[in-house]
């Protein structure tokens, strides 16, 4: 899954899914900054609760020191988009 990161983010959350050069892209904000790993983490958190999986479901794979990272969830892929497409949604 690719997202983009904005980190100090006034509250986290799902912000949307946007355009991205490789297909769409996950756009989250999270309020810890970019220091010694803590965004990626925060990131990691935030997507395994809003798709309901365990937080070692979830790993930086792609970009731990860039705003664009590949995320890595370990799930059933159609239910896990259905579920990042229904929490963008609600945000």
């Amino acid at each position: 899954m690719s997202v983009r990161v904005t980190p100090r983010a006034r509250r986290p959350g799902v912000e949307a899914v946007l355009p991205g050069p490789d297909g769409p892209l996950l756009a989250v904000g999270v309020t810890e900054p970019a220091e010694d790993g803590r965004a990626n983490k925060a990131v990691c958190a935030l997507l395994a609760a809003a798709l309901g999986v365990s937080a070692g479901a979830v790993s930086v794979s792609l970009g731990a020191t860039s705003r664009r990272k590949q995320v890595r969830v370990i799930g059933d892929p159609r239910t896990l988009a259905a579920k990042a497409a229904a929490r963008v949604a609600l945000e």
